[in-house]
């Protein structure tokens, strides 16, 4: 055999040609291959076909000829991990001298990259890959069951592990219908076996024409065989750990996204063409209906970074309920990735190699969007007016490398905008720089948003045609939400004076704002409520104070003072005359619990449902505190 480029092929190894031929593939598709030097006789359709070149009649296997092709097969056999590929390999390696019809079959399992079950192979086989040098091509379609008739060659081969021939004609072309128009004379059926575990069957079958297979002729297949079974367990393990890398992430991703009266969002997330990587989004409601918004990525791929993407989503869900600036929620996740970081290096595991996060939190009362990033890409903005920018996000370090402040933007965003959130792996790309994936992406939404469909889900599915190919090489997340605004007349302000006697008529206004509302039925409960935390406030914190009703899907009370001093939720004992306020409170609301401003205060929050039969029943359990 001639050297191929770029194989380093040497020249003592093969027979000085390379004459050149085709062969059919599953899809009927013609592919060039080399000769290794086997001989043809006669003048078979299917050989002057192909345009294989003579040899000696009946020649048989020669150990040149032998040795260049098990280094073929070592070469071609095995370039990928997928099963169906290196199926392919195999049985075009055998092409066009060693066998003329090439046929693959393996059990379910393997393909689907679940474990083998236990005792003998069972139940029928399906066809993973058939090549021939005939034009017609396969006989049999990828996926079809396969059954093999008792003392065929197969089934001799699977019984005994070892492989096996069969020269008979008539009994050969029974093994699969239509061989008998291809005028195949012979077949050696060889298990595919790895690891212990037989995995199906490979079938070189030879033509009338092309002579007998001769002494060696057994051995060569069985090693061609033992070659690829081992790269097809190969691919059948790692098709198994994708699978559970890709399970395990899309278990800790959000299964379905809140429905919040702030955003209507969309998103995206497409694995890896390599493996499943660490990037992660999630949608998290927030006090105040406001709402925070956050993408991450995490380095690597596999199930580690998938687990290290799950800790981070959960811790920053935890963080997010103590509802904290973006910056400061930043700050508390990169000292958990620091001290995750130290314990695997500890332990001798595999640390925390790298991961960026971006949070945003937007309100849709006064329609403000803050946001801090820790080294990872800003996000972009549709304002209604069409226009499409991305902001200047101060841009921190990745988490992880510690005492390093993180700073947060602020600014306004009129309702009807659209905030894209993204990944790295959405604009990145060997062979571009940077700067041109974001005006890319740009492009991509300023060409969808001109669309009839203009949704977020339509935007999505827009971006991800318009940018990634069908398996991309790094994991990709996109979230899209589009900003609502809160009506100012859902929304109700009273400021409160620093006298206790003030608090009786506060309790008038909100009812009467109350029964405005059509939410007349929850006056009672609302205005106890008012009266405790009023009281508190004029009692305990120090001014301004001021009471604000919010009318979302469900009713929120909020009282804002300029105390620093978080209230504390305490059993009071039978003697105790105080301290039954926010026990009371807690018992009344959905959920309830307190968020510090930037100007050193605090607000005390509590939410109601409002619908019919989602109110607390009797007896529920306690509402959770959120701060």
């Amino acid at each position: 055999m001639g050297s191929s480029p770029g194989r380093g092929t040497p020249s003592s190894i093969g027979t000085g040609r390379s004459p050149h031929g085709a062969i059919a593939t599953d899809d009927g598709a013609a592919r060039a291959v080399v000769s290794h030097g086997y001989g043809h006789a006669g003048a078979h359709p299917c050989l002057s076909a192909a345009g294989t070149g003579g040899g000696a009649a009946g020649a048989g296997v020669a150990a040149r000829p032998r040795l260049a092709l098990l280094w073929e097969a070592g070469v071609r056999i095995g370039t990928t991990l997928d099963v169906g590929q290196t199926a392919g390999e195999l049985a075009e390696v055998a092409l066009p001298e060693f066998a003329q019809y090439a046929a693959v079959d393996l059990a379910d399992w393997v393909p689907e990259g679940v474990g083998a079950p236990r005792g003998e192979l069972t139940g029928p086989l399906r066809r993973a890959a058939t090549r021939t040098i005939c034009a017609r091509g396969a006989l049999l379609p990828v996926g079809e069951p396969v059954g093999y008739a008792l003392g065929s060659a197969q089934a001799r081969a699977l019984a005994s592990g070892r492989a096996a021939l069969d020269e008979e004609p008539t009994s050969v072309v029974r093994a699969e219908p239509g061989l008998e128009e291809y005028r195949m004379g012979a077949v050696i059926a060889v298990p595919l076996s790895a690891r212990g575990t037989v995995l199906g069957v490979a079938s070189f079958y030879r033509s009338v024409d092309a002579g007998p297979f001769r002494g060696g002729d057994m051995t060569l297949a069985e090693e061609l065989a033992h070659r690829a079974a081992v790269c097809l367990d190969n691919a059948r393990r790692y098709t198994r750990e994708h699978a559970l890398a890709l399970t395990l992430q899309r278990s800790l991703l959000p299964r379905a996204l809140p429905e919040l009266p702030a955003v209507d969002v969309a998103h995206r997330y497409l694995p890896a063409q390599e493996g499943v990587g660490g990037d992660w989004f999630d949608v998290i409601p927030l006090s105040g209906a406001r709402v925070a918004l956050v993408v991450g990525d995490v380095v690597g791929h596999g199930i580690h970074a998938a687990a290290t993407m799950g800790r981070l989503r959960t811790a920053v869900r935890n963080f997010s309920a103590l509802d904290l600036p973006p910056e400061e929620l930043l700050g508390h996740l990169d000292a958990l990735v620091d001290a995750m970081d130290q314990e695997e290096g500890e332990l001798g595991g595999i640390g925390i190699i790298g991961a960026t996060c971006l949070y945003v939190i937007y309100d849709p009362v006064t329609h403000h969007c803050t946001l801090a990033s820790a080294g990872h890409p800003s996000p972009v903005l549709l304002l209604p007016d069409g226009s499409v920018g991305f902001p200047e996000v101060p841009s921190g370090p990745p988490l992880g490398l510690g005492n390093t402040p993180f700073e947060a933007v602020e600014f306004a965003l009129p309702e009807a905008s659209e905030i894209v959130l993204y990944t790295d792996g959405l604009i990145e790309d060997r062979g571009q720089d940077i700067d041109v994936g974001l005006a890319r992406l740009a492009e991509a939404l300023a060409t969808a948003r001109t669309g009839r469909d203009r949704t977020p889900e339509a935007l999505c599915t827009a971006v991800v045609s318009a940018l990634l190919p069908e398996r991309p090489r790094d994991d990709v997340a996109l979230l899209i939400a589009r900003t609502r605004g809160v009506s100012g007349e859902m929304v109700a302000r009273w400021p409160v004076p620093l006298d206790p006697a003030a608090v009786a008529g506060l309790r008038a206004q909100v009812g009467a704002r109350l029964v405005a509302w059509g939410l007349g039925e929850l006056a009672g409960t609302v205005e106890l409520m008012v009266s405790e935390l009023v009281t508190n406030a004029i009692r305990h914190a120090t001014g301004p104070v001021e009471l604000r009703l919010l009318r979302d899907r469900g009713l929120i009370c909020e009282v804002a003072d300029g105390s620093s001093v978080s209230p504390r939720m305490r059993r009071a004992r039978s003697e105790d005359e105080a301290g039954r306020g926010l026990f009371l409170v807690a018992q009344l609301a959905e959920r309830w619990g307190t968020r510090f401003t930037s100007g050193g205060g605090k607000v005390i929050w509590a939410e109601l449902k409002t619908r019919a039969g989602l109110g607390r029943s009797a007896g529920a359990a306690r509402p959770r505190a959120a701060g």
